[in-house]
């Protein structure tokens, strides 16, 4: 199973699921391939058995991963790799590859075959040749700037700065940092997101014929979309990272024999960066309704207006227009309080973003900012009802822990929220209107019966169709259809020992 900062070494609804998955799911063990910022020293889950193996890629550390890492090669051959005289084989052999892929980058329309043989080849050439020494080469970088420099004379879009420059190939540096990384080979590839990590699932279907199994939550490519349109980067930035994007997502979906989504409404993006029909299947996530049950609301936030929320503190979910909210709210409920519960490191400039707006909303004694919590389930019961304000999500665990613990949601509609929440279980916002959601809120707290009614039908529709067991049973099929079509393809393999020892 391939992830990318989530699961063992952070909390949110995608390590929910990947621990639900290696926990729950019998008949297969799992290797982790965990692609991170930095190197992390301590997983945040307790792994059961079933993982039987964990490769982690640091993407952004200081040191390249096999710098601080040991994998299968022995340290003569990483000596010796450090030794080489590259200049030649970096000319002949890899500046070529490299200009193939900046014109892929650059193409507009993506040839995926293309796109594939390059990046075959390129991990081929980095068997036998260091990874760091290549990239950073005086030649590797002089040939990024004349390509680029066509494209730009070309389209006459803004000239690029000297940092751009920099910037955009550094990004190549770090995002292709997995193709020196293989996988362990293993009977199903499983893919958490359809970005970058997808690189070694790609080499490895090569070599092995690999099936590949790729799970979308928020559709990566949207959401990187919506990342990248906010930042402060240049055109020429924004212009490149969204093209290098759009490569790897539509590399992941060609590669891959199942697309299973969380929703439906991922779909239409996937059609839209080349998924096949036939390839998109949907499993709803599923939860331990047993765990997330009914509990009486702690006695001493009773006769207190509560707004729960469970959300890792960053952008895509939008925390400052929940902060925004609890101020429209706190007008009609001056002693309303905002309980958010979850990982507020992760962006620690954002963090700060909204403690800065708490303070100027006057609303230090409103919304608080809780931090990480051991029992989730324990969470939900302390709010007269739970609250979730992302611009995008897949199928989010805290709608459906909420209405498992008969608690009504207010959240914006955004991917496959309106999936799982209906109108019968809670209230649908536009994104960022904080006025819309702090009504929607107002409307709940001042209509207990409404309020009741909901959090019976909340607990009734996970019962119904979100239990942790009829989402086990359907990956259990999955991997046993998968791992009917898995099988070892010796041409492949001795083609690759060929050309190693050539």
């Amino acid at each position: 199973m391939a992830l990318e900062g989530t699961y063992p070494f952070h909390g949110g609804g995608v390590s929910t699921w990947a621990h639900i998955l290696c926990e729950k799911i019998s008949g297969y063990n799992f290797e982790l391939y965990s692609v991170n910022a930095v190197f992390e020293k301590e997983s945040k889950y307790n792994l059961t058995e079933a993982v039987s193996g964990l490769t982690q890629v640091p993407m952004w550390y200081a040191l390249e991963p096999r710098e601080i890492i040991r994998f299968n090669d022995t340290y003569c051959d990483f000596v010796v790799k450090k030794e080489l005289d590259l200049s030649n084989a970096i000319e002949t052999d890899f500046i070529p590859l490299f200009v193939r892929l900046i014109n892929q980058i650059y193409s507009e329309s993506i040839d995926v075959t293309e796109l594939e043989s390059v990046i075959i080849e390129m991990w081929y050439f980095f068997q036998k040749n260091d990874y760091k020494l290549t990239m950073k080469d005086p030649h590797v970088w002089e040939t990024f700037k004349e390509e680029v420099l066509k494209y730009i004379e070309f389209h006459k879009i803004e000239k690029a700065t000297l940092l751009d420059l920099t910037y955009a190939m550094r990004w190549i540096y770090h995002f292709l940092m997995p193709i020196s990384i293989d996988f362990p080979r293993t009977t199903i590839i499983h893919l958490a997101l359809s970005g970058f990590v997808a690189i070694p699932a790609i080499i490895q279907k090569h070599l092995y014929n690999t099936p590949i199994l790729l799970t979308e939550h928020g559709v990566y490519i949207r959401e990187r979309l919506l990342a990248i349109s906010q930042s402060d980067s240049s055109y020429f930035l924004k212009d490149f990272l969204i093209r290098f994007s759009e490569c790897a997502t539509r590399l992941a979906y060609n590669k891959s024999d199942i697309i299973m989504s969380v929703n439906k409404f991922n779909f239409k993006w996937e059609r839209m960066y080349g998924a096949r029909d036939e390839q998109l299947r949907v499993v709803y996530n599923g939860i331990d309704h047993m765990r997330f049950i009914p509990r009486e609301k702690p006695a001493e936030l009773k006769g207190i207006p509560t707004v729960v929320g469970m959300a890792r503190i960053f952008e895509l979910k939008d925390i400052l227009t929940m902060v925004k909210s609890c101020k429209v709210v706190k007008d009609v409920f001056p002693n309303i309080q905002y309980r958010i519960y979850g990982e507020n490191n992760a962006v620690p400039e954002y963090t700060l973003k909204c403690e800065k707006l708490i303070e100027e909303l006057d609303l230090k004694e409103n919304f608080l900012l809780l931090g990480p919590h051991k029992f989730p389930e324990k969470v939900f019961c302390e709010g007269d009802m739970s609250i979730l304000t992302s611009i995008s999500e897949g199928f989010p665990y805290t709608i459906i822990e909420s209405m498992s613990c008969a608690i009504p949601v207010v959240s914006t509609d955004v991917g496959g929220v309106a999936e799982a929440l209906n109108e019968e279980c809670g209230i649908l916002c536009k994104p960022k209107d904080a006025n819309d959601i702090g009504q929607a809120v107002i409307k709940l707290l001042q209509n207990e019966e409404l309020r009741l009614q909901m959090a019976a039908n909340s607990r009734k529709r996970v019962e119904d169709f979100f239990t942790i067991d009829k989402f086990i049973k359907q990956y259990e099929e999955i991997y046993d259809e998968l791992s009917m079509k898995s099988s070892y393809v010796e041409q492949n393999v001795t083609s690759f020992s060929n050309k190693i020892k050539r």
